[in-house]
């Protein structure tokens, strides 16, 4: 009977690709931090100097082609290459279509899976902490693009950092409302993601809450099994106890 090996080179491959996103991660955090600072001062100061603005612009475009590299190469260390591209289509639409790099924001996913990794042992404290960062961030970015998109268009009513954040708040606890809206198709198209990330993120804590509940319950009902089997345990001992008692009185007319 023949068993199933596995090649050593794709053993080796493997080994490679993860130890280079083991080293990369950190790098990656840090790149897209770069970038949202870059992407979001601008917006939250438009009167900043030229030069500001074109330091902004090279750290916005510098990070770009940091992306770009590592996916080159995460592609070329992938021991499947055509399955790589299959499962990461959203990073090369990403550097192929430079129209949409404000979508780059998601790369700070990156931060929230480390936040994650660093929460406590168990598996309500990630959860807590991967919701909170994750609302935090995505409120932050969605206020950023909403408001670049808004700010000078006609008959816009979010002008304002403020204003975009309380949109921000309505729209991603699905209150919504209405004081406030996006009118251009940027804006709107923001507004989606939001609600989607909105739902999902409630999704995230309903599905928390109902674990908690079962952990609960079920440790209630642990501990109550065993003071019951502790009880039943008591009680039989008592039992013998009575049973060797009377075995060992005299019966009556027993000289």
């Amino acid at each position: 009977m023949s068993t199933a090996t596995t090649d050593p080179r794709d053993a080796r491959a493997d080994a490679r690709y993860r130890a280079y996103a083991h080293r990369s991660e950190r790098l990656a955090t840090v790149v897209a931090v770069l970038w949202l600072v870059a992407y979001s001062l601008p917006i939250l100061q438009p009167a900043l100097p030229e030069q500001v603005r074109t330091a902004c612009h090279v750290v916005r475009t510098l990070t770009w082609a940091a992306f770009g590299v590592d996916y080159l190469l995460r592609l070329a260390l992938s021991r499947n290459r055509a399955r790589f591209v299959a499962t990461h289509p959203l990073d090369l639409l990403l550097l192929v279509l430079p129209m949409l790099q404000p979508l780059r924001l998601l790369r700070l996913v990156t931060v929230l899976r480390l936040l994650n990794q660093r929460a406590g042992t168990r598996l309500r404290g990630r959860v807590g902490l991967f919701v909170t960062s994750a609302t935090i961030l995505i409120g932050f970015s969605a206020a950023c693009a909403v408001l670049d998109a808004e700010r000078d268009a006609p008959g816009a009513t979010i002008t304002t950092f403020g204003e975009a954040v309380w949109w921000v708040a309505t729209t991603i606890t699905t209150v919504g409302y209405g004081d406030y809206s996006p009118v251009t198709a940027t804006g709107r198209a923001v507004a989606v993601g939001l609600m989607l990330s909105g739902i999902a993120l409630v999704g995230v804590v309903t599905g928390s809450l109902a674990s908690w509940f079962l952990d609960e319950v079920r440790d209630t009902s642990g501990a109550d099994a065993e003071a019951t089997r502790a009880d039943v345990q008591r009680l039989a001992e008592e039992v013998g106890r009575l049973r060797e008692e009377l075995a060992a009185r005299p019966r009556p007319g027993t000289p």
